[in-house]
């Protein structure tokens, strides 16, 4: 099952949750709070390079190796 990236409409809470793909056109309940007036989220998707010696190298880390 795949993990979706929601927003709620009511209070702003952005939250994850491992729903079915039958589930996930369905609205989520906010776990802040409770209301179902939410918005499912377009997921950023990162990518990790090797460098010619095979070690791995992360934009978001500072030491350039984070064993993604």
């Amino acid at each position: 099952m795949p993990v979706y990236e929601y927003e709620c409409r009511d209070c702003g809470k952005r939250f994850e949750r491992l729903v079915s793909f039958r589930e996930a056109k369905e609205a989520q309940e906010c776990p802040e709070c409770g209301s179902r007036s939410t918005r499912k989220l377009m997921s950023v998707v990162a990518s990790v390079r090797k460098d010619d010696d095979g070690v791995s190298s992360c934009p978001t880390c500072t030491s350039g190796v984070c064993n993604l």
